[in-house]
């Protein structure tokens, strides 16, 4: 399967972040959306809520213009931000009233958080869900349509 850079680099990226922990839905460095920017948090400037969708005036001057931050514009990395939240169990925006899981770090948690990030990635690109494994499973009358690739 043909994928993009951005696509490869965010995907190794999380699967790095997730199995040497440092994937934390609550810290704006260690959450999808920073691990995706090499652990920075500059990307938290371009809303005023942590898990909406809605760009401030920073966003959106940089959505406009056209920017990019690691291949994502700022609408692409809120989103992103936002499936894992929600995937994750959080009630968003992010705040100490709303709803949460009462132990985000939970591996299974993190798992179904990562999913939906790369689900999401994957309709970006326009490209089938590397997630989906039903497709393994087939076993009707047709040829085997998914080619395995080990690295």
């Amino acid at each position: 399967m043909k994928t993009t850079a951005r696509f490869e680099q965010a995907l190794k990226k999380l699967y790095l972040a997730f199995h040497n922990n440092r994937l934390h839905p609550e810290c704006c460095k260690q959450c999808a959306v920073g691990n995706i920017l090499d652990n920075t948090d500059s990307w938290k400037h371009l809303s005023d809520a942590h898990g909406s969708l809605k760009l401030n005036y920073v966003g959106r001057v940089h959505q406009n213009l056209g920017r990019t931050f690691n291949g994502y514009t700022p609408l692409e990395l809120l989103k992103i931000e936002q499936e894992f939240l929600e995937a994750c169990g959080f009630k968003l925006p992010l705040h100490y009233t709303n709803e949460k899981p009462k132990s985000p770090t939970d591996k299974d948690i993190l798992f179904e958080g990562l999913t939906a990030v790369i689900s999401y990635l994957c309709k970006l690109e326009a490209i089938d869900n590397v997630m989906d494994y039903t497709v393994l499973f087939e076993f009707k009358n047709t040829p085997f349509k998914a080619r395995l690739e080990f690295y």
